[in-house]
């Protein structure tokens, strides 16, 4: 199968300053951009960077966006795996799928982003009815995981880590938990959503309790109906 059709080239430009985290993670990512900036300064002390990364936690709270910024702020392309492809019903072509993906993104020195990788990294449980094709390619990621070259960067994001077989979760030198936003952060994220529209449009009811990316649908859909109105009303006064 062509690269083309296992990867999705996003190319949105995505800021740090875009992503919302708790100054725990903050923490976390800019040490790890850190270190990809200074690699080879680190290589002459033989110490190893961080350049297998798995984030995990709640649907909608900002790990894809934040691989994306990750990239960004790295100068890196980034290459999503594409599950819709990747996954083939022959026996070995989803390993050699994914080995290809891989080997373009090592060859690169890009970030290779595997979102849902609960999907590919599944426990090698002996009830599953697909036990022997779900081991092969456990265990030809474990190989690929291992091999990666320092100067790439590997990310993978889940919503469902307790599912994912222990030796790759073992392979991820970082960790970092992604969780519901409180009441502060959400607030700050619902005054950037609005401020680029005039201050008529910015009034809206800010739900809290929900991730990042329900906030944005929420807000977007109160702009969208004050802004309906508004327009109505002009075209009733005409």
């Amino acid at each position: 199968m062509n690269i083309h059709d296992l990867v999705i080239r996003d190319k949105e430009a995505v800021s740090l300053e875009d992503v919302f985290l708790n100054q725990e993670n903050q923490n976390h990512i800019q040490q790890l951009i850190k270190e990809h900036q200074f690699v080879d300064e680190l290589s002459k002390y033989n110490l190893p960077v961080n350049n297998k990364i798995l984030l995990q936690g709640s649907s909608g709270c900002g790990k894809t966006t934040t691989a994306k910024a990750i990239a960004n702020a790295l100068g890196k392309p980034i290459f999503i795996l594409n599950l819709s492809t990747i996954i083939c019903s022959r026996i070995g072509e989803t390993s050699q799928n994914i080995k290809q993906v891989f080997d373009k993104a090592a060859r690169t020195k890009s970030v290779l982003f595997l979102d849902e990788f609960d999907q590919i990294g599944k426990e090698r449980d002996s009830s599953d009815k697909e036990v022997g094709e779900m081991r092969r390619l456990v265990n030809t990621l474990i190989q690929l995981i291992d091999y990666y070259p320092n100067d790439a960067l590997l990310i993978s994001a889940t919503n469902h880590p307790e599912i994912i077989d222990s030796a790759l979760i073992r392979r991820f030198q970082l960790r970092i938990n992604f969780e519901l936003p409180n009441d502060e952060v959400l607030s700050a994220y619902y005054d950037q959503l609005v401020e680029g529209f005039p201050k008529d449009l910015q009034s809206i009811d800010r739900k809290m309790g929900i991730s990042f990316a329900e906030a944005k649908d929420h807000a977007l859909t109160q702009v969208k109906s004050n802004l309906i109105g508004q327009l109505v009303k002009k075209v009733v006064v005409n």
